[in-house]
């Protein structure tokens, strides 16, 4: 009975008039390593409603633990800014804060929780070498829960998977569903592409009404799609795969938000978004932030230009919007527990911001991981935008990027003849320059992904080739990361769109034939099936190889289209061989002794067969990954 009035008091302070505001973040939590919180409250008129306070040196205290320390008002009086400091003591629970006589007094209800015990072990663990990513657009992967496909009160209300524009239906429960898939291929990781809300309205898009269905719109922070699952259901979505000891990347955009969201409709101020050149695009060059030669104009066309004019670009200067910015990604970390972000348009960004927002970050969950996206046009720009070694007057701090760089030299290996700098020639000649980088190991390596041509398609459906292709994948320096379907030789090209390339993962709906279901061995044909197992006993061997997840790399200059590396420590010797030439290749073993002189044969980690070094012979096209034995 006790504990029934206890909570009846809770429900009607937080039922009090003044306690519906919109407050972001919307709770906190006790026992973080920064004591600053900034509040941001959007309601009509809110700044007139919170008297003038004459706060002491010391502050004001406006509830047990939490010390009002500035009041910010700015020109929209829809917002006000709350600084508060949070006690080092302070207990969880939840506030009240007041403000004027208390007869007038306007409350705003506030909680603050004890952090999750389980950071560190089970949950926001980081991605490292150790790990395989698969990368998916969730409303594209599987249906699992069809009465959210549409959500009345959201702008877009269709659903149709004849319409490649449209909304198709998948969500976290039909993710969470295929846990067994994921564990058969081998994956640990997933990264879904933004999860936040997109509550906007169909956009014409070169020529085509399309929907938010990648994620890329956000319109609240603080609210998940509710067509996936909603808050509670990417709750339980995190919740469940760290059970199961996987993992989770969650996509962010620092750069942009969509037309709708609540920050573009009702903007705080007139520099919450980058307005110089109104809404035309960036120049899309990331040399003018190294260029010793850059001029201050195209600089700020790169910062300030729109990517796309309903897309509106944040200004990351203002110091409001990088503190929203900031909190939101501390916030969502420690709410859901992810393992990892993948930033989207980094480049895009203010460079002290993205430092000031990863230092955060790492501060309070150390072990976290952050991937910078950026399709740059050379290897020196990939590595700027990271820990690097590269003497440059801004140093950046992400750990690691998505390394485009690296792509386009393994695609240019399976596809291009042999050359100075083609083909493998580029794979070698990209991976020297590894030496701009703090530590390669922590970029995220792929083929393609949901921005790009499928690779099925740009090796013209050459199993051999994409074999070759999978075997750099999962053996080179860094963290792999495989796009959706690949497994099962999912194709296509982008044509003046890349709905294409985001096709349904047969097999995810109901309504899907199970003949064509490609998540069960019956539903793949015999092809099919054989890049799927190919793909699993790779991961699986990556897994448990410490050569490869931690150990050193040697590779030889290729020689006629031959290309031999090494993965190497102590206790393992992975060698990685390819013919990408036009004949025959038998290897001239005395090029090779300084890897290979402790061995005489050679294991092939796919069939398990063992044969003697001196008896290996590659066909054209033909590529093996083997363990070597003495």
């Amino acid at each position: 009975m006790k504990r029934f009035f206890h909570l009846l008091i809770v429900f009607l302070l937080f039922a009090l008039p003044g306690l519906s505001q919109n407050v972001y973040p919307s709770h906190w939590w006790v026992g973080m390593k920064s004591s600053a919180l900034q509040l941001m409250i959007h309601q009509k008129e809110v700044s007139n409603k919170i008297p003038m306070y004459k706060l002491s040196p010391a502050g004001m205290k406006l509830a047990e633990g939490v010390t009002l320390k500035a009041v910010h008002r700015i020109e929209n009086p829809n917002y006000i800014f709350l600084d508060l400091v949070i006690a080092p003591n302070a207990k969880p629970g939840k506030r009240i804060f007041s403000f004027g006589p208390a007869a007038t007094a306007f409350k705003i209800g506030f909680e603050l929780k004890a952090r999750s015990n389980e950071n560190g072990l089970s949950r926001v663990q980081g991605v490292t070498a150790k790990d395989f990513i698969y990368l998916m657009i969730p409303d594209r992967f599987a249906n699992g829960d069809p009465s959210n496909d549409i959500i009345p009160e959201y702008r877009d209300k269709v659903n149709d998977r004849k319409n490649m524009f449209a909304r198709h239906g998948g969500d976290f429960r039909g993710i969470l569903n295929r846990l067994k898939y994921f564990n058969q291929l081998g994956v640990t990781t997933l990264w879904l592409t933004p999860v936040i809300e997109n509550n906007m309205p169909q956009v014409n898009e070169w020529g085509n009404m399309i929907a938010g269905y990648h994620g890329y719109w956000f319109t609240d922070h603080y609210q998940i799609d509710k067509r996936l699952g909603g808050n509670e259901g990417y709750k339980e979505f995190c919740n469940e795969l760290h059970k199961n000891g996987m993992k989770v990347i969650q996509d962010a955009v620092y750069n942009h938000v969509g037309n709708h969201h609540w920050f573009s409709l009702d903007p705080p101020s007139k520099d919450w978004f980058n307005t110089s050149q109104g809404d035309k695009g960036p120049n899309h060059r990331e040399e003018v932030f190294y260029d010793p030669y850059a001029s201050s104009f195209d600089r700020t066309q790169m910062l300030d230009g729109w990517f796309v004019p309903h897309l509106p670009d944040l200004n990351q200067r203002n110091p409001f919007v990088a503190t929203f910015l900031i909190q939101h990604a501390i916030w969502t970390t420690e709410e859901y527990g992810i393992d990892g972000w993948r930033v989207d348009t980094y480049k895009y960004c203010e460079e002290k911001f993205l430092n000031d927002i990863n230092t955060a970050l790492s501060r309070e969950f150390p072990r976290l991981t952050v991937f910078g996206e950026s399709w740059v046009n050379t290897l020196t720009a990939n590595a700027y935008f990271t820990q690097s070694n590269i003497n440059a007057p801004f140093r950046h701090n992400a750990k690691g990027m998505l390394d485009f760089q690296n792509c386009f030299a393994m695609l240019a290996g399976m596809n291009e003849g042999f050359g100075w700098s083609n083909g493998v020639g580029k794979m070698y000649m990209t991976l020297a320059q590894d030496v701009l980088y703090k530590d390669p190991m922590n970029n995220c390596i792929f083929l393609d992904n949901h921005d790009m041509d499928r690779v099925f398609s740009v090796v013209d459906e050459d199993w051999k080739k994409l074999k070759m292709g999978m075997n750099w994948l999962f053996t080179l320096r860094g963290i792999p990361q495989l796009y959706y379907g690949t497994e099962v030789l999912m194709k296509n090209k982008k044509t003046n769109t890349d709905a294409t390339v985001r096709e349904d993962f047969p097999g995810g709906w109901p309504d899907d034939k199970e003949k064509e279901n490609r998540f069960t061995n019956e539903g793949r044909s015999e092809k099919q099936n054989e890049a799927f197992n190919y793909v699993s006993a790779l991961a699986g061997f990556r897994r448990n190889s410490s050569a490869i997840t931690s150990g050193k790399m040697m590779q030889f200059i290729p020689k006629d289209g031959l290309y031999v590396y090494f993965r190497y420590d102590a206790r393992q010797t992975v060698m990685v061989i390819t013919n990408t030439g036009e004949k025959t290749a038998k290897p001239d073993w005395t090029i090779f002794a300084e890897r290979t002189s402790a061995f005489n044969q050679a294991r092939d980690i796919i069939t398990g067969k063992t044969k003697s070094l001196k008896d290996i012979e590659l066909e054209p096209k033909e590529s093996f990954v083997f363990e070597l034995v003495k």
